[in-house]
């Protein structure tokens, strides 16, 4: 007598039921390889690339502010318009020959700026700090100090102007003197000095 069978027994495996797994061939295996790989780089690669600009990018950052700090005369360059405003120095949009230092203290901070400009772009300068030729006396307004600190020299070849406009804390004072030598090219002298 034989057993009955059991209506939802699975068939055993060597009966010829359901096939036995069979092995990937060799080109999937070569496919899923490269993706992996490709997965693996995406993760990796881009991250590590980003990290390497990066830290380029903060080195050269560093370079720049460093070259800044550690100027110790006046340099070829414009100073912000930050610094401008701060330092009421309101240099013409088409001056010449552009430079500046500022230094900074526990006491005072000085904004140092040198410019070219024509004959109507300087008295455009004097009126926008508040003065004008009129207000200018012979010699030389900034103190040998800051001449020294700036990198300037007055040759008394020269015909030099200057004017100091005093102001009450906060507001910077500014010793101004012009080289009038070639009255058609006058070069600007500014020193800023606000006490925070």
């Amino acid at each position: 007598m034989t057993p009955p069978s059991l209506p939802h027994q699975a068939p055993s495996p060597g009966a010829g039921g359901t096939p036995a797994p069979t092995t990937e061939d060799r080109r999937h295996v070569v496919r899923r390889r490269w993706i992996t790989a490709i997965i693996i780089l995406l993760l990796v690669g881009v991250p590590a690339g980003y990290l390497a600009v990066s830290a380029q990018q903060s080195r050269q950052s560093g370079r720049d502010k460093a070259a800044k700090v550690g100027a110790v005369k006046v340099r070829e360059a414009w100073p912000s318009k930050v610094q401008r405003s701060i330092y009421e120095v309101p240099i013409p949009l088409l001056a010449s020959r552009v430079g500046y230092l500022e230094t900074n203290n526990w006491r005072t901070s000085r904004l140092y700026v040198q410019f070219g400009v024509t004959p109507a772009q300087f008295d455009a300068f004097l009126a926008d700090i508040g003065t004008d030729r009129a207000a200018l006396t012979p010699g030389v307004s900034i103190s040998a100090h800051d001449a020294g600190v700036a990198g300037w020299s007055w040759s008394p070849k020269h015909r030099w102007y200057g004017v100091t406009l005093d102001a009450r804390d906060p507001r910077p004072t500014r010793d101004v003197t012009v080289d009038l030598t070639n009255p058609a090219n006058p070069r600007v002298y500014v020193v800023s000095t606000t006490v925070p």
